[in-house]
């Protein structure tokens, strides 16, 4: 059974961190994997830098360009989480744009996911009816969850359609806008967690964007599976990227 699915058998209110590889050091991937889910993290969310992250707010683009400074690429991500499942067993997924992932190989990327332990992908710019048609049968052949978003703007007709399709969970982008860590619930968004949760899918959800303490992140467990938070961890990350202060963010998230 893929990882994924079996943290939302055996849990609730499930706390997806993300971070962006190589930031803020090359080479802290793993360090920053094992000392989240040490700290109680129950999936982690890998993002694969990129120049052009259009999805992504100010704080995570400027990480993503800190990493890429760094000299961070798909190829060296692999050749980090090649001692991945050595030290972590929650379900890690990588976040990225297809570009890159086109330029590395899809066929190459499915692969490499398989071989270190990858349990799924989150590709905002990746069509669904090009993944269905192109990619779909590489990803099941692997075990790997493609992950599809939807967002206040998405028709019940597609939502019915991406929970058909859909492996894993469903990311629930919270606002129609990029990503970025706010204070509290903006207006409208109870009311469109509310229509989500009223549909009944078949597929787990996860709210993400604008997830940033305690608050937004138990706010969002009413209506949804759990909640994936980011740029406020990588805020923290920039100030300090100890495993003390990783355990204390998700304590205070957690607890």
């Amino acid at each position: 059974m893929n990882r994924i699915d079996q943290v939302f058998q055996e849990k609730r209110n499930i706390l997806n961190v993300y971070f962006t590889a190589g930031f803020p050091n090359l080479n802290d991937t793993l360090h920053i994997a094992k000392s989240l889910e040490e700290a109680g993290a129950d999936m982690l969310e890998i993002g694969m830098p990129f120049s052009d992250p259009l999805a992504d707010g100010p704080t995570i683009q400027n990480s993503s360009q800190k990493a890429l400074e760094n000299g961070m690429t798909v190829k060296l991500l692999f050749e980090q989480l090649s001692s991945l499942r050595e030290h972590v067993s929650i379900p890690v997924l990588l976040m990225g744009y297809v570009n890159p992932i086109l330029q590395y190989g899809m066929e190459r990327f499915c692969d490499a996911c398989a071989e270190t332990g990858v349990d799924g992908v989150i590709i905002p710019d990746l069509p669904m009816q090009e993944y269905l048609e192109l990619y779909r049968d590489q990803f099941q052949a692997k075990g790997i969850h493609n992950i599809f978003l939807i967002s206040p703007n998405t028709s019940e007709e597609r939502i019915r359609q991406i929970d058909k399709q859909s492996n894993g969970f469903i990311y629930v982008v919270s606002s129609s806008s990029i990503t970025g860590a706010k204070k509290g619930i903006q207006e409208g968004q109870t009311a469109y967690y509310q229509r989500i949760k009223s549909m009944k899918l078949k597929i787990p959800q996860l709210i993400g964007f604008g997830i940033s303490d305690k608050e937004t992140f138990e706010t969002a467990c009413e209506y949804a599976n759990g909640a994936i938070i980011g740029s406020a961890f990588i805020k923290q990350l920039n100030e300090d990227s100890s495993k003390k202060a990783i355990t204390g963010f998700v304590k205070n998230i957690k607890m």
